[in-house]
């Protein structure tokens, strides 16, 4: 995936507003050269958006990936190096770690989950509750770390909740309802079996099993019997998520992948400086 040019310059206006005043008293023929280090174990991410903010900065700075994207690393690995005019380095330098950072962190969390319900058939998918402004970047993040994409956005993809189940009159008008207004995926939330059979008999395309125990779970795969996907979600880590997919349900949603992550901590450091 590719960052627009757009996206990057307003992340970059954000953080250098009128100019950079501090990296002016660096002579403007001075040239660097900087590692990027990760301080952490971490799966790297966001090289396109790391490369953009430099390349947006000045198209004389080079970059060198050492570590594949999607690859696991170890604390103390060197990602990168970059060489190119001093002041573009310094400027980019912040903006460019903030992205790589975060895109990083949530491959990462999202690379701990595909390996929890690993050889179980379950896929493991994203959600809506991502960072404003970078649900593209972060749901890509999610696909690099080795889990799966639910809908975008509001607009690719039907999710009936409880309040659209109460304000249509049931479940099975408000399925109706989507049929006949929508041709993409129609999913419905269900929180007791006894939703689940009526879901079932409405027929949407997937039915999502909000807060099921364990024991209804398996009742509720069981009694589908393979008819609709079934996704389960809510009250779901890494401590229980492998017992979850144990049951049968075909996909389990974490919120966590894309809103509870903690940036890795990486550091740039220049190594080189001289005049030309």
């Amino acid at each position: 995936m590719i960052p627009s040019l757009s996206q990057i310059q307003t992340l970059l206006a954000e953080d250098i507003g009128t100019g950079d005043i501090t990296a002016v008293i660096i002579p403007a023929t001075m040239t660097a050269e900087a590692e990027v280090i990760s301080r952490e174990n971490m799966v790297l991410c966001g090289q396109a958006w790391f490369d953009a903010v430099f390349n947006a900065l000045d198209a004389n700075i080079a970059i060198e990936w050492l570590v594949a994207e999607g690859a696991a690393v170890t604390a103390g690995a060197t990602l990168c190096r970059i060489k190119g005019p001093a002041r573009g380095l310094l400027t980019g330098e912040r903006t460019a770690l903030n992205l790589l950072q975060t895109l990083s962190a949530t491959a990462s969390i999202a690379r701990q989950y595909a390996e929890a319900v690993a050889g179980t058939g379950c896929k493991v998918l994203d959600t809506r509750k991502t960072i404003p402004g970078l649900r593209q970047a972060q749901k890509y993040a999610v696909a690099c770390g080795g889990c799966y994409n639910h809908r975008i956005g509001l607009y690719d993809g039907v999710l009936i909740k409880e309040n659209h189940i109460i304000a249509a009159g049931s479940i099975a008008q408000a399925i109706q309802a989507a049929r006949a207004l929508s041709t993409v995926a129609i999913e419905v939330e269900v929180e007791s079996l006894a939703e689940l059979r009526d879901a079932i008999a409405a027929k949407p395309d997937r039915i999502m099993l909000d807060n099921f125990s364990l024991e209804d779970m398996r009742v509720a795969v069981e009694f589908n019997n393979g008819q609709i996907q079934l996704e389960a979600s809510g009250n779901i880590d890494l401590e229980n998520i492998r017992a979850v997919a144990e049951t049968g349900v075909d996909y389990i949603s974490i919120g966590a992948l894309t809103k509870n992550i903690k940036a890795v901590d990486l550091s740039m450091r220049i190594k080189l400086v001289q005049h030309d």
